[in-house]
């Protein structure tokens, strides 16, 4: 009989960054896979011949180039360049595994069109996304906003950040509905219009993220990893079993063993491994799941750059809900030869949103009009799955699966949860991995 501290079920990035950090305050993890590749539901495809056999497409064609060459995620997501999962990154000093690169652009869907994101003065001056005076007015905002200060009220200028609303806000500023559009889906990357009446702290705060991540690069304020995103799980699993995590790979689980309502151990091909909490995907546990939605994502393999993006080798777009008359955004995520994910000249785009009727691969079609022409698409429909329960009763830690939108954000909040969840104690970046880890030596 084994006994672990934590048994990690799944090799998907929230699993194997919590693994990572488990690992890392010297708690003893076993991580265990049914699968014999990294990833779980977010993983990297390569070679380009096994995402054919998985979709059972025939191909590729030689036009694709070298197989080996692909890494196409199945849930492609970029990350802010000041965002949390980069803070998680710096903290436990992940980043020597593997390397990133800036994405190019980031546009936003207006009337048939797309548009650079306008989130610094500069830009704004050349949108034309806004007239004279709503360039004016955004600038003003932008500014506020800049300079806001949640702990100074000296910088709040009469609002009330806790009770005055995203709406009430922007009025204060007398943004046109087209303004309040784009930074409320584009900037501050809320996903649908209830944000408007909550109040305006978690806005200012989405926005201010987005412009200091803008600041660094001249681009795009997002990032993304070379080779694809697969590298971050394993740059994490390489961390876990750097500080004595176990992992066993392509094992069935046969049961998890229940004692009093908790978690007691996980039997695996015969072998039971003893544990006082467990962390898995809700694949693993079909029965402490529910679902509350489907996610609809199109894999389109290009030979072009997409139009109107100045020949961006990647980027990101938007399309907001209620330029299609929707409930729920449309996402657009670009890569390429360029972050060393297909082979040369060659692009991989995925349109993604939260169905909202029978037939959601009608529902990704304004997103695909803008990709023609389109070599190649592969179109998954996944549940949205949420735990059914907090599991500080069971033990048992269940992550949310990836939602449709194509940045971090959500899925760094799930994984901030989980770890209050399973430590009592808050996500804190204040130190390096050898500063937290080594405490005698501060």
């Amino acid at each position: 009989m084994q006994e672990y501290d934590i048994i990690v079920l799944g090799t998907g990035l929230k699993e194997c960054v919590l693994s990572g950090l488990m690992s890392l305050s010297g708690k003893k993890v076993l991580h265990i896979d049914k699968n014999p590749y990294y990833g779980g539901e977010s993983a990297s495809i390569s070679p380009l011949e096994e995402l054919y056999r998985r979709f059972k497409v025939h191909g590729p064609p030689k036009s694709m180039g070298r197989g080996k060459e692909w890494n196409v995620d199945l849930v492609p997501k970029f990350f802010l360049a000041t965002g949390e999962l980069v803070k998680i990154l710096l903290h436990t000093e992940v980043t020597r595994y593997m390397d990133f690169k800036v994405v190019e652009g980031s546009y936003v869907y207006k009337t048939g069109k797309l548009h650079k994101v306008p989130a610094t003065e500069e830009d704004a001056q050349t949108s034309d996304l806004m007239g004279m005076f709503d360039k004016r007015r955004f600038r003003k905002l932008l500014n506020f906003v800049l300079n806001f200060e949640a702990q100074n009220p000296r910088t709040h200028q009469d609002v009330d950040p806790e009770k005055t609303t995203t709406r009430e806000l922007f009025s204060r500023f007398d943004l046109g509905q087209d303004v309040i559009e784009f930074t409320g889906h584009a900037i501050a990357l809320h996903s649908s219009e209830s944000y408007l009446d909550q109040p305006c702290l978690d806005t200012i705060n989405r926005i201010k993220l987005y412009c200091e991540s803008l600041s660094r690069h001249n681009f795009s304020p997002y990032l993304y990893p070379l080779y694809g995103q697969g590298e971050l799980p394993q740059g994490f699993a390489r961390l876990s079993a750097e500080y004595g995590g176990a992992f066993l790979m392509n094992r069935t689980i046969d049961e998890i063993v229940m004692e009093n309502g908790k978690v007691k151990a996980v039997k695996s091909e015969g072998k039971e491994f003893h544990c006082k909490q467990l962390i898995c995907d809700p694949s693993y546990v079909p029965n402490r799941v529910r679902k509350i939605g489907r996610v609809v994502r199109a894999i389109c393999l290009l030979n072009h750059p997409v139009k109107n993006t100045h020949d961006a080798s990647s980027c990101q777009i938007i399309l907001p809900q209620s330029q299609l008359n929707r409930k729920s955004d449309i996402y657009i995520s670009v890569v390429s030869y360029s972050h060393s994910v297909a082979s040369d000249g060659l692009y991989i785009a995925t349109v993604s949103t939260t169905a909202e009727t029978v037939t959601p691969e009608k529902e990704v079609q304004p997103g695909l009009e803008l990709l023609e022409p389109i070599l190649q698409k592969f179109v998954t429909v996944n549940h949205l799955l949420v735990p059914n329960e907090d599991g500080r009763k069971s033990q048992i830690f269940v992550s949310r699966s990836y939602d449709a939108t194509d940045h971090f954000e959500t899925e760094c909040e799930d994984i901030k949860d989980l770890y209050h969840r399973l430590t009592g104690a808050r996500l804190c970046f204040l130190k390096s991995r050898h500063q937290s880890h080594n405490s005698d030596d501060d």
